[in-house]
């Protein structure tokens, strides 16, 4: 029987003696998809890799592996007959082996022998590279290398444990890039674990945050990002203009003024993302509000303007980004619009 999920995790309970560290997950992870798990440091992410490929025991819970109980009911299948491939951080290739000596390190003997090493070389961009040694490559190539190594044997799942972290900034992104490409053209399942909203956000398919060893919220990253289920995951998942807010009757007043919102009445707190905001000549607006511009840092492909709204209290700044490049300077003054919808959260 075949299973539409390539990973299934259903209660399962974690951690070390006197000290719990995942309480009852759920995940599932469709045939041929990426799920990133994105989580502060201390929030369970890496007990709940070393549980998914066998190297940490389940107190409670089952894990299942392309619909087999590998974990839980009395069930624990050894790391090495899971299927399951691995890519560390570092890659940890074996510096004596050449590139083809390392992929075909978990390949019995007949497959070394066949064609499998140069066509996973191939599906990650590396055909050809086969006599060179670790020390010879790049990086992001040796990256890929052991990339190429986790997919050789065709494993039910891939599990990628912050691959991009040694990684500068530049190559990260095109390695990433690459990494996902040469996934999908495996057809490959795989399990992202990372700190990097960025990084799960722009090539996940799904994205569950993890916070004290729960999951909080799991879905596609775009409706995380613009429906965040609390503040917390708001902020967590990217920069977020949080405004303290009163609701009443299906709106809620703010210092950037009233927002058609759902949820009970009373006080809490209205989340917006920092594109949302406009920023202009005040008198664009005649009834909206008006800010100083405080700050102004240019990243390059946007900018960020910080804005001291009229009427907020304690020197609250108000953070903008904007595509436009003629932006306004340090000290005018400038009107603020709004646009698409607020997410408001009770108190």
């Amino acid at each position: 029987m075949t299973s539409s999920s390539a990973l299934r995790v259903r209660g399962v309970v974690a951690g070390y003696p006197g000290h719990p560290v995942l309480h009852d997950v759920h995940l599932d992870v469709p045939v041929g998809s990426l799920l990133a798990v994105l989580g502060g440091s201390g929030s369970g992410k890496t007990t709940f890799l070393r549980t998914i490929a066998g190297f940490h025991p389940v107190e409670a819970g089952t894990v299942e592996l392309a619909g087999r109980l590998v974990a839980g009911d009395g069930v624990d299948v050894p790391a090495e007959r899971r299927r399951v491939g691995l890519v560390p951080q570092d890659g940890a290739l074996f510096g004596h082996l050449t590139v083809a000596g390392n992929v075909a390190f978990g390949l019995d003997r007949a497959a070394r022998r066949g064609p499998r090493v140069g066509e996973v070389l191939e599906l990650v961009g590396l055909a050809g590279f086969e006599r060179r040694m670790p020390a010879e490559l790049s990086g992001g190539q040796q990256q890929r290398v052991a990339l190429a190594r986790a997919l050789a044997p065709r494993p039910a799942l891939v599990l990628l444990d912050e691959p991009f972290t040694a990684l500068d900034a530049g190559l990260r992104a095109e390695v990433r890039e690459q990494v996902r490409a040469a996934l999908r053209a495996a057809g490959a399942s795989a399990v992202l674990v990372t700190h990097d909203q960025q990084e799960a956000l722009g090539c996940a398919d799904l994205v569950a945050v993890l916070r004290d060893g729960r999951v909080v919220q799991s879905g596609p990253p775009r409706t995380l990002y613009d429906e965040p289920v609390d503040v917390g995951v708001g902020t967590f998942l990217g920069e977020a203009v949080v405004l303290p807010a009163t609701a009443r009757a299906g709106c809620a007043a703010t210092v950037l003024g009233r927002f058609p919102v759902s949820g009970a009445d009373g006080p809490g707190h209205v989340l917006l993302r920092p594109e949302q905001l406009r920023i202009g000549p005040p008198g664009d607006a005649p009834s909206g509000p008006v800010a100083t511009v405080a700050e102004v840092v240019f990243h390059g492909h946007d900018t960020t303007v910080l804005l001291a709204l009229d009427g907020a209290r304690d020197g609250m700044l108000v953070r903008c980004r904007t595509a436009d490049r003629n932006t306004h300077g340090v000290g005018e003054r400038v009107g603020v619009a709004v646009r698409g919808d607020a997410r408001f959260y009770p108190a």
